[in-house]
């Protein structure tokens, strides 16, 4: 699995005009699901997106994770990040799990994130997005599993 994770200020998601999630401060995670991946990948996958240290501490440095801060998570499906990239100038989507498998798993995540996290949105599954942010920082990050 991976996840493009982004420091945000807000972010908000709107499918067909209406938005269906939004958090203030917090992370965006862009989440690919790759041919191969488990549901174990989907809690290891968590436990970094909790963990991961990018939010500054008293001394600027980016010693606090979303666990410490409280900020929000909210979790996106992307297929894209699952693409190959290495050949041509377009991408195949060969790598990426199918979209029945990818769902189980996106939705796998995101309970499991539920259970863990007190603030926790998503997007909508397969949905032509618009994602509107601001990246604090900017800080981005790509983490695989």
């Amino acid at each position: 699995m991976i996840a493009l994770i982004q420091r945000v200020s807000q972010v908000a998601v709107v499918v067909d005009g209406r938005r269906v999630g939004e958090i203030g401060p917090g992370l965006l995670a862009l989440i690919g699901v790759q041919r191969g991946d488990e549901a174990a990948h989907t809690r290891h996958l968590l436990d970094k997106l909790l963990a991961y240290r990018v939010f500054p501490d008293e001394a600027q440095r980016m010693n606090r994770s979303l666990a410490d801060t409280g900020g929000g998570l909210l979790l996106v499906s992307q297929f894209t990040l699952a693409a190959d990239t290495k050949k041509g100038t377009r991408p195949s989507f060969t790598p990426a799990a199918p979209p029945e498998e990818a769902r189980e798993l996106f939705d796998h995540l995101t309970d499991l994130a539920r259970n863990a996290h007190p603030i926790v949105a998503t997007g909508e599954f397969g949905a032509d997005m618009q994602v509107s942010l601001i990246n604090d920082g900017p800080v981005t990050f790509w983490l695989e599993v």
